[in-house]
């Protein structure tokens, strides 16, 4: 009993050496990285934390060494306005795997700057996971190769990537989507109804502009204008917008003054108003799959400066922009892209879903079947094991 509790200990006072540098660029990354680090830190609490991340990451105790929020852009040569941001990151954390010396770096999702890290770490013999692929699959197919060269542990979301990855002599495990466990409503309906000041007699239209500063402010003006001329046709319809962490209420003030038709505003409580809104009006990116999670039809809008927009459709290899679309293989959910993001196009799709309750009820079953391909909750948990098999490898 007594030599149990020492090696129990020494295992723990091992342990408390362990630091991760995590890098999660994007609100997206910083949710499923704060469950990430939830899920280790139940195996192994003593296990530390740095790196680049948001308000979630934070509360789980993670020593921020850079925001995610000032590096987080939609397009190609958006790039360019936070290029020093993105330089400064960089040089904050080459330091840090100099000083800290962090016994394994993960990488979620944002590849063009993780990658460019991964070289760095690489280079210092740190080991490197990557949780959640970059979408090789769609365009820059060549990165699989560098992948190869620089991870010693890929962990994907959707099981078509296990192949793409092996046939690159990558170790890959699919773990199914974080997701599941995560987009569960808190409020009941006629709470949530209740506490939104939205009437529940009402049809509601969820309106989602995005993540990002910039994708708000290319998306926001085409949504509330959408929004007036849906309810000159259809008056019992009523809007609200769940603001995405790190988007302050000021930035629609300004917009929204002007606008004819009242839209309700909530920080936070994205799933508590996808799970009330008969129809959700969304950026391209998780939401897509949050929404078909919780059964919801959608309309799906993508926006990026017109560089950015050639350049991309020269180079992505797939059908559609949205992840719903891509796992059904099929467009499930309409998609407006660039110039047919607006007003009048985002009406008339709308007007297509809310007149036809066949239509609804066929994306609605649709959406369950994209569900089913994201495979079982506990995702966070089976990642978690997998990381801390890799502290204990280069342990031994």
């Amino acid at each position: 009993m007594t030599s149990t509790k020492k090696r129990n200990s020494g295992a723990a006072e091992q342990m408390k050496s362990k630091k991760i540098l995590l890098v999660a660029g994007e609100v997206s990354g910083d949710l499923h990285g704060s469950h990430l680090v939830e899920a280790i830190q139940r195996i192994e609490p003593e296990v530390q934390f740095l790196g680049v991340g948001g308000e979630g990451l934070k509360r789980r105790g993670m020593k921020l060494l850079y925001p995610a929020h000032s590096l987080s852009v939609v397009g190609l040569t958006e790039v360019f306005i936070k290029l020093r941001s993105i330089l400064e990151a960089l040089r904050r954390l080459k330091k840090s795997l100099d000083q800290e010396r962090p016994d394994l770096v993960i990488l979620i999702d944002f590849p063009d700057f993780n990658l460019r890290l991964a070289k760095i770490a690489h280079r210092r013999g740190i080991p490197i996971l990557y949780y959640i692929s970059p979408q090789v699959w769609a365009w820059r197919p060549k990165r699989i190769k560098l992948i190869a060269r620089l991870v010693k542990k890929m962990v994907v979301l959707f099981p078509f990537e296990v192949p793409l990855y092996e046939a690159a002599g990558v170790d890959v495990e699919w773990v199914g989507h974080p997701l599941l466990d995560i987009v569960k409503p808190t409020l009941p309906k006629e709470v949530a109804f209740q506490q939104f000041g939205l009437d529940p007699k009402r049809r509601t239209i969820g309106l989602l502009p995005g993540s990002r500063m910039h994708e708000v402010e290319r998306l926001l003006p085409s949504l509330l204008a959408s929004a007036h001329l849906l309810q000159k046709e259809i008056q019992d319809l009523q809007f609200i917008i769940p603001l995405a962490p790190g988007i302050p209420k000021t930035i629609l003030s300004s917009q929204m003054k002007n606008i004819a038709v009242p839209v309700k505003v909530v920080e936070g409580f994205t799933y508590d108003v996808m799970n009330l809104s008969e129809l959700l009006i969304t950026a391209s990116g998780t939401a897509t799959l949050e929404g078909a999670i919780l059964g919801k039809p959608m309309i799906i809008i993508y926006k990026v400066s017109f560089p950015s927009y050639w350049i991309g459709r020269a180079l992505i290899r797939v059908d559609y922009i949205g992840l719903v679309n891509l796992l059904a293989e099929k467009e499930i959910a309409p998609e407006l892209i660039q110039k047919d993001v607006n007003p009048q196009r985002i009406a008339d799709e709308a007007f297509r879903i809310l007149r036809d309750p066949i239509l609804s009820r066929k994306m609605t079953e649709s959406m369950g079947e994209v569900r089913q391909k994201l495979g079982e909750p506990g995702a966070a948990q089976r990642a978690a094991r997998i990381v801390i098999s890799l502290l204990h490898e280069a342990e031994a």
